[in-house]
């Protein structure tokens, strides 16, 4: 197997699953460089891991030993780091968001096919032991025709999180919690059942958080066979709960908790996949397991090895941001949209 050349790119909190998942698959990758703007961060990372580290992003892009650079900067600045990397030959994976606004996004998808390199976007959940064998089961009708769905974030955040200079803003993550939590979720669902419609949403900011974007949303949607669906998401549920994504179909009921499966059979039968409960849903955002990372980076190595797409492509990650800017218009244009006065 021919280890790929790499570059990381932003070594904020995003980069802790991804170098220690990078550690893991020493055998099929080649960390070049580890690039980062503080000097703190550098040292700091240069303390964990054994990956050189610079500030010049240039240089590390230019390296002819990089195949591919991994971005975790914020959403703000993906758009231009992953021009800069297509530019220069390189393939690129993009920690989600793609970018701040869907025209920055779409653009950042056309230019990835303009330049002819992959693009993978970091949506992992898609790589977890249960979301796997429920997407098997759906794909061979195990579950019989879906009459509804669901799917909850019961996450929290505390308003330290926010306090950090740029979260939860536009400018710089380009959403809430929708864009910044639930994505990943929004994302999963969407690829198990299609296309949704969005037909009521409310979006708004609760009083547990003083900030600029959303730490609540809840949305009704059809699925693409006409079925009804729900979406509720947030981070102001004290010491957060696992995400949960429901299918009821005419054979059977399946849940997803976390990365865990329960499926019952209308016929008595039942079926369980366990997995790691820790999800990052409460204050300690990097409390997961580093499963899913590998395997997403894993599959983005052979795309780059194969001259193939990815599981998670632009495009499938556009969709996902698509549906997400569906449920802000709709939940933006209700009354009770405004933030309200913060505690404290």
């Amino acid at each position: 197997m021919r280890r790929i050349g790499i570059a990381l790119v932003g070594l904020g909190p995003a980069s802790q699953p991804h170098a220690a998942s990078l550690m893991e698959l020493h055998e099929q990758v080649d960390v070049r460089w580890a690039v980062g703007r503080s000097a703190a961060r550098l040292e700091a990372f240069a303390t964990q891991y054994p990956f050189p580290v610079t500030t010049d992003l240039d240089a590390a892009i230019a390296d002819p030993a990089v195949e591919a650079i991994i971005v975790l900067t914020p959403p703000n600045a993906h758009l231009e780091v992953a021009e800069r990397c297509f530019r220069a030959g390189r393939h690129v994976l993009l920690e989600k968001p793609l970018e701040v606004s869907l025209d920055r996004a779409k653009e950042l998808v056309v230019s990835a096919r303009r330049a002819q390199r992959r693009l993978g976007v970091v949506l992992q959940h898609r790589f977890r032991p249960g979301a796997i064998r429920l997407r098997e089961l759906l794909a061979q009708g195990k579950l019989g025709t879906i009459e509804l769905a669901s799917m909850t974030v019961p996450w929290w955040r505390p308003q330290s999180y926010y306090d950090e200079p740029g979260r939860g803003t536009l400018a710089r993550d380009g959403g809430g919690v929708l864009l910044t939590q639930a994505i990943h979720t929004i994302d999963l669902f969407r690829s198990l059942v299609g296309g949704c419609t969005v037909e009521a949403a409310q979006v708004t900011t609760t009083a547990l958080h003083r900030m600029e974007t959303e730490d609540y949303a809840s949305a009704l949607l059809r699925l693409p066979n006409g079925a009804p669906a729900s979406l509720m998401a947030t981070t102001a549920m004290p010491h957060g709960a696992p995400e949960t994504i429901s299918i009821v179909g005419t054979l059977g009921t399946a849940k997803l908790v976390g990365a865990g499966l329960e499926v019952i059979w209308l016929d008595g039968r039942e079926e369980r996949v366990e997995a790691d409960a820790r999800t990052g849903g409460g204050a300690n955002i990097m409390d997961f397991p580093i499963d899913a990372h590998c395997l997403l980076i894993a599959d983005f190595l052979d795309a780059v090895r194969s001259d193939r797409d990815p599981v998670v492509t632009g495009e499938e990650a556009l969709a996902t941001q698509q549906l997400i800017e569906e449920i802000l218009t709709v939940g933006r244009g209700r009354a009770d949209t405004a933030p309200r006065q913060a505690l404290g």
